[in-house]
This record gives structure tokens, sequence and C-alpha cells, in this order.
């Protein structure tokens, strides 16, 4: 197979493995482009049919990418610029990362500034905090993505964007809809977009199609970093176990999450 173009990107931080040569005829590089050709060509295909299907993107968008530092969130940088150089919906995109300034994890911002200008866009860097005595009924994790969310939404409304993009995938919205008929008896999920009630924003997520083991492929090829110290809470969450129970129900049945999705599907039709 020859050497996909484009697949690759260039040396740099971003790409921290070393690139095989396009003439190795090594069958082991031929298989990991195959691969990676495969992966690249599902998560492109799905990325789009997401941003049709769902109405995402019109032009004259300013949107504001979220950007975490995790894998999901490079990745959407990454589509969202390939999106932004096609001429229709003619589009501008800019990243910005949140820091928590009370909650003890950290992200490499040197890796992650290096990343954009890589990428072409500019990165802001927000800070927020909260307080957890002020609403003992909610937990950290509630109160942190909470605070985050507020301190991106002002940003974005301050500084002219009309649109927040959030990396979440086809399966944290199935793990979502899990969580709540489990937890909260409601069969609410994310929505792929969401207009805002007290902001003039409109949420969307343009991965909302795309799976994870796709993505996480990928970001292991192109040598993705991860955060330099994890959340000390991610790990005794709900969303852990559901994710979990998620992928147990894919080893009872390989077609599980098709069948969840349809059932997605419509209650998003409904709401």
């Amino acid at each position: 197979m020859p050497f996909v173009p484009g697949l690759w990107m260039r040396r740099s931080i971003i790409y921290k493995r070393p690139l095989p040569s396009p003439h190795h005829k090594g069958e082991g590089v031929v298989s990991i482009i195959n691969d990676m050709a495969d992966c690249e060509r599902r998560i492109k295909k799905k990325f789009d049919s997401g941003c049709t299907s769902y109405h995402l993107l019109k032009d004259g968008d300013r949107i504001l990418i979220a950007l975490s530092g995790g894998k999901d969130s490079l990745m959407l940088a990454r589509l969202m610029v390939q999106r932004a150089r096609i001429y229709k919906p003619r589009i501008t995109v800019e990243a910005a990362h949140v820091i928590m300034d009370n909650i003890p994890y950290e992200t490499d911002r040197t890796y992650l500034q290096n990343f954009c200008d890589e990428l072409g866009i500019r990165l802001h860097i927000l800070h927020s905090r909260f307080d957890e005595s002020t609403d003992p009924r909610k937990t950290r994790c509630f109160l942190c993505a909470w605070n985050r969310r507020k301190a991106l939404f002002e940003f974005a409304v301050a500084n002219g964007f009309n649109k927040i993009a959030l990396g979440h995938h086809n399966d944290d919205i199935i793990v979502t809809y899990l969580m709540n008929i489990t937890f909260e008896g409601s069969a609410h999920t994310m929505q792929p977009s969401l207009k805002l009630e007290h902001y003039p924003l409109e949420i969307i997520r343009p991965l909302c199609l795309v799976h994870e083991d796709d993505i996480a492929r990928v970001a292991e090829e192109l040598g993705f970093q991860k955060q330099k110290t994890l959340c000390p809470y991610e790990e005794v969450t709900n969303r852990k176990t559901m994710a979990d129970v998620f992928r147990h129900l894919q080893t009872i049945n390989p077609e599980a999450r098709y069948s969840l999705w349809r059932v997605v599907t419509l209650q998003l039709s409904e709401e």
C-alpha cells in the first residue's frame, strides 16, 4: 500500500514517535498504515456525518473549542481545524483551556500551546475555582464541571463566539443515557447541539457519532500526550462504573452499541 498523504502529522511535539519511511517495505509498517488509514477514514466520515446530520456548522460561525488536553478534545481540535479550511460553510475556530485552581491535577500547557501552534489556532488559558461549601449537596465533579463550563460560556460571550465545541463522542452519549436511566429514571442524554437558555450560545458535539476506540487508536499513533497529573476524583465516579457496564454489554452483544444508539436517536428526535 502506498504512503497515505496527510495521514501522519509532520515530526513535532504533537507526533513524538519516529515516522515510518513512505518507501519502507516491511509488513509491520504497512499494517500500521492500513490500520491508521482505516481509523482516520472512520473518524473523518463520522465527524462529517455528525456535523451534517445535526446541522452543527453554519456559515459565519465563530467556534470556541473546549480543549481539556485529553485525547478527545485534541482530536476534536484537529478535525475542526481541517474543517475550517473548507470554503463552505465558512467557520473560524479557536481553543480555550480552563484551569481549575483548587483541583490538584495538571496539564502540560506548553504541549497544548505547541499543539495549537502546529494547528494554526489561538489558545486561550482561562482560570476558575469553586467553593464546595456553598452547596454540600453537589459533588466536586459537578461543581468543577459547572464552573469550568461557566468560565467557557462567559469568555465565549465576551469575545464574540456563538458556539462552543465539546469533545464528547458516541460512547459518552450512550454512557450518559445508561447513567440517567439507571440513577435518575430519565431517558435524557447529551444532545449533539443545544442552545443555551441564559447565554447567546450553542453547544455542539461534532464527535457525537465517533467511536472512542478509533480516537484512542489514532491518538496513540499520533503520540498525543496525557495529562501530567490526573484528577484525583475521576476514578470514583458513576460515569466510570457505567462505562465499564457499557463495555460489558458489548462483550455480551457486539451490536449493543447500535441497539442503544437507536434508542438514543429516538429520544433525541423527541427533545
